[in-house]
């Protein structure tokens, strides 16, 4: 199919997917092009704030093209949307792909939000049992995941709150994430450089003029943050390794339901998030989801939306791991009380990729 026919294509099952998400209940939205760029690029992970084409107004400052529709759909309701509400909305966003040149910097996304509403359980498997509705019967892999598992899990470490702090602030960076652990744990020894710097009773008396914008007050202030999180006893060997033993689950929704309740014994603070994922599994079943063969991976979603602090889900092409997924999506609970100045409220949501429907169809 040549890529004009795939653009028509698409644009016509995208027309297709917005109506069916209408005839649910859903009313269609739109938002600009261009959205402001200050507070958004924040608000967006990593990958995406590095990948975003960002612009320049005289009158309205940093300006950004779309790179997705749940934020700005997200600031649009809390500037004054009604409770509860369900929206739908179809077109292009655009993202650099520096990293896959091959890959499209422009395409279309078809999505789903729910916001408000008394029972999050019953929005989670709504939202995922629409996507998988209208996704079926393709030969697609489901797999879930909650981002609360794990928060819960780093708020229930016995160690100080500026290190709980810090390990929730990369949740969703892997690796960072790792590094800070195993350091907070003592499994890797302190930086040589950090090791001498802290050694030293005046670090900053013999060290010349200062370079870069901070301050001498505010490096003093950062060598004794340092001092203080020296002197903080290790992570314990038995949490490090349930924090291992979670991101490593890979189950069946049920099976990992089971060994989460039995980690919540060793880490109680774990329990309103194991019982946030019971009362969803149960609501899928509601559904009509076959929950016994539904994929869990705990790890799942760390490396998309940094907004997305629950629930998180994806459906791809069985067997083609050369093409991203066909919808994604979560919770982002948290997102609605930064654009909403403190005011949250429960709100999830999902998106569908036409052409990678497509691209998989065809295939």
């Amino acid at each position: 199919m040549i890529q004009s026919e795939v653009k028509r294509a698409a644009r016509d099952r995208a027309t297709l997917l917005l109506g069916l998400f209408q005839s649910g209940g859903a009313m269609p939205v739109e938002t600009g092009l261009l959205q402001p760029a200050e507070t958004l690029l924040d608000l967006y992970g990593e990958d995406i704030r590095g990948r975003a084409f960002v612009t320049s107004d005289p009158l309205r400052g940093e300006m950004m093209l779309r790179p997705d529709f749940t934020v700005p759909v997200v600031q649009m309701h809390m500037a004054g949307g009604a409770d509860p509400a369900r929206y739908t909305y179809a077109g292009e966003v655009f993202r650099k792909q520096e990293a896959d040149p091959a890959r499209p910097i422009e395409y279309l996304q078809v999505g789903l939000e729910l916001f408000g509403g008394t029972d999050p359980a019953a929005a989670d498997a709504e939202v995922f049992a629409a996507m998988a509705e209208v996704l079926a019967p393709l030969p697609l892999r489901a797999a879930t995941g909650d981002i609360g598992i794990l928060v819960a899990a780093v708020q229930g470490l016995d160690t100080t709150e500026v290190r709980k702090a810090a390990l929730l602030r990369h949740i969703w960076r892997p690796r960072r994430f790792r590094q800070l652990l195993d350091r907070f744990g003592g499994r890797t020894p302190t930086p040589p450089g950090r090791a001498m710097l802290l050694s030293t009773k005046d670090p900053l008396a013999d060290a010349g003029p200062l370079l870069g914008k901070r301050t001498e007050a505010e490096i003093a202030k950062r060598i004794e943050r340092l001092r203080q999180d020296a002197e903080t006893p290790p992570i314990s060997e038995v949490q490090l390794a349930l924090i291992d033993a979670i991101l490593s689950l890979r189950e069946t929704a049920p099976n990992v339901l089971v060994a989460l309740r039995d980690m919540s014994a060793d880490l109680p603070l774990l329990e309103p998030a194991v019982d946030r994922l019971a009362a969803r599994l149960d609501a899928l079943v509601a559904h009509g989801i076959a929950v016994d063969d539904l994929a869990f991976e705990a790890s799942f979603g760390r490396t998309s939306m940094e907004y997305y602090d629950g629930f998180v889900f994806g459906f791809s092409f069985d067997g083609r791991p050369d093409l991203p997924p066909v919808a994604t999506g979560g919770r982002y609970d948290a997102l609605t009380r930064v654009l909403g100045q403190g005011r949250g409220i429960p709100a999830v949501g999902g998106v569908i990729r036409p052409e990678v429907l497509i691209a998989g169809e065809t295939s």
